[in-house]
């Protein structure tokens, strides 16, 4: 592959050529010169369908895109990820969440390790915890069987477990013991507290995962959950044989790659479940950081999870580049960001059940690919990753679909829903007025991205209108069908996204794998935090966050400081 910049490179330069030819052509003159858009621009694969046909491309717009993607290298950046080469440049490691859903009888060696083993032992482990919660049996220190459990992390291990579970609440089991999961992950502690409220000290558990185990919002969380727990536990008229030790050991799991520091915590050993470094924390709800969803569907249920996954990860790898549904997602982010300037994304499902879908994609793709330096740390000189925004599609018709349709603002559109829900609700009657609610819900999704292309043309003229009745269309949107929303389907769709964000970066020539910015933030908010509470230090800080830190310690009581 060349080392030129890939913007100074054939393939780049033909397509701005090509974008200079289409100019501003509007999405409906396409659909009139292109009959059977639909079929020309829709891929199906592991229960997902993709309708591409709603971007403002052509034939040869894909065409010269895929010849892009074979110049920068993507085929062979997909079989060095699969197997499991350092692809992580930064951090010198490879980057392997796709191995936490190989099946047990795969092989996947690195450094000379069999990956699958050591996964599928963790997942047995998980599963030997979760059969224990489910049969009544993991009982708290005054021996009642836990009931709640609250999942302490942040980022990667916090918005993917929520999602999921939210996602496949449907699939509950039936006849088990009911763990209901709870999720706290702000530092300021005011989600914590609303369950510490709540909840009964002697029928919860706390999960704290945390990669490295040194995350401050995670442990802050994690050291007041503890001092609750001992003050609820073992103050006052305390049960007898209740201590310490036999609280921290019932009351607490430990999930990181980090098993020294969580046995330094005081998490026991036969309670701490295995992490890796080769996994990203945005890309880990796949394994041991996944079980708040296994607790809520089961095991039966999150292997499916897993299964999902696994089948888009053998279509990514083996379906040809004009067909991979990965592959043509992300080339259609990158005709909007880097040759129709289009620098906005939003995420919109039209399912309740997805409902932290858009909030999950956030940080896959803003954190991923929210670079502005090459592999060899040269900056780059093209835009890379979009801000991505949204929420569940009903709700935002109601909010900002408004800029969407009159703004000033292009923005690039995913549309996601099922094909079928509620046909399987018991009672007949409940299940028909179901069954249109969700047939109205589609009509919302399909008519919204159809007004967003065709603009006025989408309505029955009606005679000159004024200029606030007018839409301008020709805004580009992807829509994907799932079959229905299963743990397969939700598995085969949050790989698809990861795969789209693996080929962008490989285009933009960036690592997706590392997070230098998110350490920076790290860094200094441990300073800063270090000066608010020693009252000393401020010579080094600019005169704003100078202010700012004498204002809080002005408004502090003087006993507090």
């Amino acid at each position: 592959m060349s080392h030129l910049p890939v913007d100074q490179r054939g393939a780049w330069r033909a397509l701005a050529d090509h974008a200079q030819r289409m100019g501003r052509r509007h999405l409906r003159e396409l659909f009139a010169e292109h009959q059977g858009r639909h079929a020309t621009f829709t891929r199906h694969a592991a229960g997902l369908t993709l309708d591409l046909s709603k971007q403002r491309w052509s034939e040869e717009t894909l065409e010269l895109l895929l010849d892009l993607a074979r110049d920068a290298g993507v085929p062979e950046a997909i079989r060095r990820l699969l197997a499991g080469e350092r692809v992580n440049r930064s951090e010198d490691r490879p980057a392997l969440h796709t191995a936490l859903r190989l099946p047990a009888d795969a092989r996947l060696e690195v450094d000379g390790q069999d990956l699958v083993a050591s996964v599928h032992a963790t997942l047995e482990r998980m599963s030997g915890m979760v059969e224990c919660f489910h049969a009544g049996q993991w009982r708290g220190a005054t021996g009642k069987p836990i009931r709640d459990v609250v999942n302490l992390g942040v980022g990667g291990s916090d918005l993917g477990p929520l999602m999921v579970t939210h996602a496949l609440a449907d699939y509950r089991p039936e006849d088990v013991h009911r763990i209901d999961v709870h999720f706290a992950s702000t530092m300021d502690g005011s989600q914590l507290a609303d369950y510490l409220a709540r909840l009964n000290p002697e029928t919860t558990l706390f999960v704290l995962s945390s990669k490295s185990f040194t995350t401050i919002d995670t442990l802050s969380n994690a050291r007041t959950a503890r001092d609750w727990l001992k003050a609820r536990l073992l103050g006052g008229a305390r049960q007898e044989g209740v201590d310490e030790a036999l609280v921290m050991r019932q009351h607490f799991i430990g999930v990181s790659a980090k098993p020294e520091k969580m046995s330094e915590w005081g998490i026991d050993p036969d309670h701490q479940l295995e992490f890796w470094e080769w996994v990203g924390g945005r890309y880990s709800l796949w394994g041991a950081i996944g079980l708040p969803i296994a607790l809520v569907v089961g095991m039966d249920h999150f292997r499916a999870l897993l299964a999902g996954a696994h089948a888009m990860d053998r279509h990514f790898r083996e379906a040809p580049l004009a067909d991979n549904l990965p592959v043509l997602l992300a080339l259609a982010g990158i005709w909007n960001v880097n040759f129709l300037d289009i620098r906005a994304h939003s995420i919109l499902p039209y399912d309740g059940r997805l409902e932290y879908f858009a909030a999950y994609l956030e940080q896959l793709e803003m954190e991923s690919n929210g670079k502005a330096v090459t592999h060899e740390g040269e900056p780059v000189s093209y835009s890379t990753c979009p801000v991505l925004w949204g929420q569940l599609g009903p709700n935002a018709q109601h909010a900002f679909y408004q800029l969407l349709h009159q703004g000033t603002q292009a923005v690039e559109c995913d549309f996601i829903a099922p094909k079928v829900r509620y046909d399987d609700v018991p009672d007949p009657a409940t299940r028909d007025h179901l069954m249109d609610q969700h047939r109205l819900t589609l009509a919302n999704c399909f008519a919204q991205s159809r007004a967003l292309m065709l603009g006025d043309a989408a309505v029955a003229d009606d005679g000159p209108r004024p200029g606030y009745r007018r839409y301008r269309g020709n805004q580009p949107s992807s829509t994907l069908l799932l079959d229905r929303l299963t743990p397969e389907t939700l598995g085969a769709l949050i790989a698809l996204y990861e795969h789209k964000v693996f080929v962008q970066a490989t285009v933009w020539d960036i690592n997706p794998f590392d997070q230098w910015g998110v350490e920076l933030g790290k860094t200094l908010a441990g300073e800063t935090q270090r000066i608010l509470q020693r009252q000393q230090g401020l010579d080094g800080m600019d005169d704003s966050t100078r202010g700012l830190i004498e204002a809080v310690w002005a408004a502090e009581p003087e006993n507090d400081r």
